[in-house]
């Protein structure tokens, strides 16, 4: 398989009606590093259609792709990534050498999808084993992108029932101004607390003061109505005591 052979057959399914549905879904990076960005107009499906044809493509021809300036071409890419990520007969060291991609070039995972496509099962599973700190120092990151992966990875270790990360991470992102990462981490913080609703209470109560507004609805949403309207209320009350 040659990334442009992946390159090719995207082309030939691109449309005109596709291409203005993916444009408003493409964000970019906030930094401005993403500015050469470029759409074909190719639908989600299609696209994942395209990386299943080709997910048995090697690292070399994967980050070619994750190179091309076309949304499409990264997000085969990070599909392609995410199907060997989940097969149970890929070994140690190539989930390895998908995670040490992935970190590498990160600068060109993003998007908020291209993020949530790949990094459960290329950052999360790949971590269930080994040191954890990498995702601390992406929640550190003035990267929003590589801040959403320290988040969004943790879903692998909810799903394992281990949910201690997802609350340390998103504590570090409450102060995060960046929309697409308030989102993420209130809906982590949500599916932690299907597993320890407990632990997700006690965290609420401690830091819904100072959470942004989005990321308090997101952690919420799924809590009874009036223990969701004793959150909301605390955090009503500190924002009547700041001076305005």
């Amino acid at each position: 398989m040659r990334a442009r052979q992946v390159l090719e057959k995207l082309e030939s399914l691109s449309s005109r009606e596709d291409a203005v549905k993916v444009r408003r879904f493409f964000r970019g990076n906030d930094d401005g590093s993403a500015r050469d960005n470029k759409i074909m107009g190719v639908a989600f499906g299609k696209i994942f259609g395209v990386a299943k044809t080709f997910r048995q493509a090697p690292l070399t021809e994967i980050e070619k792709l994750l190179a091309s300036p076309f949304y499409e071409a990264r997000m085969a890419a990070v599909s392609i990534m995410d199907f060997q990520a989940r097969a149970k007969s890929t070994t140690p060291s190539h989930r390895k050498a998908l995670f040490d991609l992935y970190i590498r070039r990160h600068d060109r995972i993003n998007n908020w999808d291209l993020v949530d496509r790949s990094a459960p099962h290329v950052v999360g599973r790949y971590l269930m084993d080994q040191s954890r700190d990498v995702l601390y120092r992406l929640a550190r990151s003035r990267n929003p992108w590589k801040r959403r992966t320290a988040i969004v990875s943790t879903y692998y270790f909810i799903r394992a029932g281990e949910v201690d990360d997802t609350f340390r991470i998103a504590e570090l992102l409450l102060d995060s101004d960046h929309e697409l990462v308030q989102k993420a981490t209130g809906s982590w913080l949500r599916e932690a607390g299907k597993k320890d609703p407990r632990q997700l209470v006690r965290f609420l109560e401690k830091h819904a003061a100072r959470m942004p507004a989005t990321t308090l609805r997101y952690a919420t949403e799924k809590l009874g109505k009036n223990l969701r309207a004793k959150i909301n209320a605390t955090k009503a009350v500190r924002a009547s005591r700041s001076p305005s």
